[in-house]
């Protein structure tokens, strides 16, 4: 095996204030970085990029005495955003009337405009900013739903989706389209993956069985990156497939997009697309925008040609990024602070692109590290792996069920001061001792080397223990 850098060098090397640029890590070609379009203000001169100790002081509001390496669920959000944040709070607090009718809308019309640039979106009116990806699917889907119902989609059509979608968005699917009449097909992905063209063969094969019996499928609802386990999904491979297979519509449910892999609208070129700011865009909690392209001739109609926002208000009818503007008095903070957010990621060398490609070669050399302490394995090839791996953990430990690792996810937290997220994989029939427990790591500018060593050193004196999840009461 090839010799590691010491981890102490990949994260002093990420908070170097003159790092060298990095090469592509696989996630996104250089080719495909080369052509993405180029936002913003002039970057800062060398001497002007972001310092270690600026860092630390924009984050120094997190409990110090934790190695929070979990960015991947709630984000993150750098003081000095905050406090812009708290302005615009105020600004409403002292003059509601004028705030509402002068400045709302127009303000955050300039924060729809960042993200279309950021996304390479066409057209202003195909993004709309809504609470989370949550909000967003149930926009997507309460269309889909209203198709059953109004009998123009046909009962026992077909919605394709991936066995590891977001457990929220599942139970969407279930609340909108299997209350209305639609046929749920769930792919069943490996893992751990060995290759994209595991994940592609299989969706195919989903695809035929929603189009079995003379079935369409009328959606099909793709992640960019799953959430548990963490893997970097071949989106544009997939949306082509559902092209050439007539499917009606694709919505990419990207939580975990902006910020963490490449997001183009034109050359994903879904119907729909989804992701949160607050999780890798380092926006307050909690704001994330919905793609929806005008121009489509899927056999569903436009794509946003009937959505409307759940909660329903007096913009009622004027387009969903107008409906999505205002529903109902409440802090709308988190969508203002959308440009300055822009001006702190331009602090670093790349600016989100720069962010993106150090923290996932930091991640992997990260996971690298407890792989090689623990004699385990990542859980997908490096190349599917963005800001987040996964990482097996000692088989000795035991982990044999959900609810084991719901309770070592609670020790580690309780006894080392850890927070990390860990995954049940379930062993498949005629496996031995297979490892089937995975942790989740996220790494972020704030993280240091020091917070994967204490994960490290953590486990390896529960294995020194000869600890056993099943030691642990419920």
């Amino acid at each position: 095996m090839a010799s590691l850098s010491p981890p102490e060098e990949a994260a002093a090397s990420y908070h170097r204030r003159h790092s060298k640029r990095y090469p592509s890590n696989g996630v996104e070609s250089v080719s495909e970085f080369a052509k993405r379009p180029k936002i913003i203000s002039p970057p800062p001169k060398p001497s002007n990029f972001i310092s270690s100790s600026e860092i630390e002081s924009e984050f120094s509001h997190h409990d110090p005495d934790f190695a929070r390496i979990n960015n991947g669920s709630f984000g993150c959000c750098p003081s000095s955003v905050l406090a812009l944040q708290r302005d615009w709070q105020l600004r409403f607090l002292r003059q509601p009337d004028r705030f509402y009718f002068d400045e709302l809308k127009p303000k955050i019309s300039e924060s729809r405009a960042v993200i279309k640039r950021l996304i390479n979106a066409e057209h202003d009116d195909e993004v709309s900013i809504v609470d989370n990806a949550t909000t967003a699917a149930a926009i997507v889907l309460q269309q889909t739903a209203w198709a059953f119902r109004e009998g123009r989609f046909d009962k026992g059509d077909a919605v394709v989706m991936l066995h590891y979608a977001y457990g929220s968005v599942k139970k969407s699917v279930e609340a909108y389209v299997t209350r209305s009449g639609g046929q749920v097909i769930e792919v069943q992905l490996p893992f751990p993956v060995i290759s994209a063209d595991e994940i592609v063969t299989r969706f195919r094969n989903g695809l035929a069985s929603g189009k079995a019996n003379g079935r369409r499928v009328r959606l099909a609802l793709i992640d960019h990156v799953t959430s548990m386990p963490s893997v970097v999904i071949p989106i544009k491979e997939l949306v082509k497939i559902c092209r050439e297979e007539g499917v009606d519509q694709v919505f990419v449910d990207a939580a975990h997009g902006i910020g963490c892999v490449d997001v183009d609208m034109k050359d994903i070129g879904a119907d729909f697309y989804t992701s949160n700011l607050h999780k890798w865009f380092f926006a307050p909690p909690s704001v994330a925008f919905l793609y929806c392209r005008k121009s489509n001739n899927g056999g569903g109609g436009g794509a946003a040609a009937d959505l409307h926002h759940p909660v329903v208000s007096n913009e009622y009818g004027n387009g969903l990024a107008v409906e999505s503007s205002w529903v109902g008095t409440r802090d709308y903070s988190a969508q203002l602070v959308v440009p300055s957010i822009l001006e702190f990621v331009n602090r670093f060398e790349g600016g989100i692109d720069g962010i993106k490609k150090r923290n996932h070669e930091c991640v992997i050399e990260m996971g690298r590290m407890l792989v090689k302490s623990w004699g385990t394995q990542l859980g997908c090839p490096t190349e599917m792996c963005a800001s987040m791996v996964m990482v097996g953990l000692p088989v000795c430990l035991g982990v044999a069920s959900d609810s084991d690792v719901v309770k070592l996810r609670t020790l580690l937290r309780e006894r080392f001061s850890i927070e990390i997220p860990i995954y049940f994989r379930p062993p498949e029939e005629g496996e031995i001792d297979p490892i089937a427990g995975y942790v989740r790591i996220s790494f972020q500018v704030y993280n240091k080397a020091e917070d994967y060593h204490r994960l490290r050193d953590a486990v390896n004196q529960l294995v020194r223990e000869g600890f056993k999840c099943m030691s642990l009461s419920s």
